[in-house]
Order: structure tokens, then sequence, then C-alpha cells
């Protein structure tokens, strides 16, 4: 019978293992008792729904799905064949990439300043502003956006025209979108990175920076020396995460702030879906969109944990 290692790399059987699990279950039974909305979630949400991907190899018939045909891989040889796709995928790659190189350090940068901060007061007030744009939904936060970019009246549109002497609607204006979208979206979300980040730091322990302070080092070679390697793994899975969406550009952020004035810039593959599903009733090609951005992602994230692995670092798995 097949033999595997426990941690201690004492060697088990299957059967072994199994029992051994079986026990640990009953032993921590209210702690996976906890588990069961999560379980739900991902079933009804994610599982349940993948039935579906049989429609993008199907000329789909709404009104009776019984006599949709199958027609193989013609719904991806459409997608790829037309012109309208090539500028959303790359406006989809270029918006996450951007996300993804000015957004991601941020948190971490953010984390390491936080963690030197000696007024607790100051501290907490701002860790609770820097959490709560992301508790608020793109749908409330698109509508202080809008109201800040008014062309008339917005705050930050006469605050602009103040300084430059320019009437930028940046909103409508292909140069500035795109620029925007980055920028709201690192404000929306810096706040969730700060938080992982410092429940990694938490864990290091005291003694090393007892040590290094001994020996005359500075808060910034702390930092640098101590802080920053202990928090890498975490950082390194946080990067393997980010890495499975380049190809998800935040769709309810686009779909809430884009107007037909900058569909060269900010149409993606997700309102590309939206519009070609929802509203032109074509619900296998927009499926085979999707299920080609989900190929990529997961693409991505075995590519990238396969990097971190071997260049020595703990993957995702």
């Amino acid at each position: 019978m097949a033999q595997v290692k426990t941690v201690s790399g004492k060697k088990e059987t299957w059967k072994e293992r199994c029992a051994r699990t079986a026990r640990e279950v009953v032993k921590r039974r209210w702690l996976f008792f906890l588990l069961i909305p999560g379980i739900i979630f991902f079933a009804v949400f994610k599982y349940i729904p993948m039935y579906g991907l049989k429609i993008a190899f199907q000329d789909y018939n709404q009104y009776d799905p019984s006599k949709s045909q199958w027609v193989g891989f013609q719904q991806f040889i459409d997608l790829f064949s037309k012109n309208s796709f090539l500028p959303v995928l790359r406006n989809t790659i270029v918006i996450s990439l951007l996300k993804l190189i000015l957004g991601f350090p941020i948190p971490v940068i953010l984390a390491l300043m936080m963690n030197e901060m000696k007024n607790m007061a100051f501290k907490k007030v701002s860790q609770t502003l820097l959490y709560l744009p992301h508790f608020i939904s793109w749908v409330i936060l698109s509508g202080i956006i809008m109201t800040l970019l008014d062309p008339d009246n917005g705050m930050i549109t006469n605050l602009i025209q103040t300084i430059t002497g320019q009437h930028i609607m940046v909103l409508t204006d292909s140069r500035y979108f795109v620029p925007m979208l980055i920028i709201t979206d690192i404000y929306k979300g810096l706040g969730w990175g700060t938080i992982i980040y410092f429940a990694a730091i938490s864990g290091i322990d005291p003694s090393l920076y007892e040590a290094a302070a001994i020996d005359g080092a500075g808060k910034w070679k702390q930092a640098i020396n101590i802080t920053l390697p202990c928090i890498v793994p975490t950082i390194i899975i946080q990067f393997i995460l980010s890495s499975s969406n380049i190809l998800n550009a935040g769709f309810d952020q686009i779909f809430m702030l884009y107007t037909s004035h900058v569909y060269d810039v900010a149409d993606i593959i997700d309102t590309y879906v939206y519009r070609m599903g929802i509203i032109n009733n074509d619900y296998s090609f927009s499926t085979a969109a999707g299920m080609f951005k989900s190929v990529v992602a997961l693409i991505m994230i075995l590519f990238v944990n396969q990097v971190a692995k071997r260049t020595g670092n703990e993957g995702l798995f």
C-alpha cells in the first residue's frame, strides 16, 4: 500500500492518514462547522454554475435549450476572429498590469510606515480611514467620484482648473480616464492589503528587533532587514493571487464610470461580455469569452506559483 510522509517525517499508509484525519475532524468539529457557509457559497455560486460552461461549445437557443446545436470550438474561433476583441483584450491587459504594478507595492510600503507610528490614537484613526473605502461598493464610490469630477461644478475638476487653467473632463477624456481608474482602484484597495500585511508583521518575533537595536540598527535598517524579509512569504502569496487577475480589470468600477467616449481605452473583456451576452443575447459567444479569461487566470496562477517555488520562496500550494 502507498505510503505518505507526515509533517514529522513518519511514514504512514493512506488508510492510516484517512483515519487520523477523521479523528482530527471529530476532535475539532466545531471549527469545521464554521466552514459550512463558505462551502455552500462556493458550491452554489462557483461550482454549480460551471455546468453552464457547456454553452460555450454550442449555438445556444435561449428559447429551447434542448435544440442548441454543438459547434465545438467555433465560438472561440469567432471570438479571436472579431476585430473588436483585440482592442478589448489590449485594454484589459493594460489596465490590469497598471493596477498590479502601481497598486501592489503601496499596501506593503504603507504597512511598513504605519508599523513605525508611535502615536497610537493617530495610528488607529489612520487605519480606520484607510480600511473604510474597501467596504464601500463601487456603486456608491462611483457616485462620489462622478460628483467630484463633474465637468461643471466638481470639486476636483475646479481644483484642476484653478491650478492648470485648463478645463479637463476626466470622465470623458481618454487621456485621463485610465489614470483615474488606477488611482481610485488603489485608493479603494490599499486598506485591505494593509490589514493583511499588518497581520503578517504582528507575527514577527519581537526579540529580533531587540537584538537589532542592541547591535545599533536603526528603524530603517530594522524595516529592511527584519520586517520586510519576514513578510516576504505573505507578499509572494498576495502576488500569486493578484497575478490571476491579469484579465480581470475591474468590471464594477469600469461599468459604473465609463461612457462611449472612452470605449477605446476602457472597454474590457467583462464589459464586452456583458454587451454581447445580456444586450445582444449572444450567450454562447459571451460564455466563450468569459471561459477564455478564466483559463488565462488559471495558467497565470500556476505559472507564477511555480516561479515562486523555483526561486526558493513558498508558493500557494
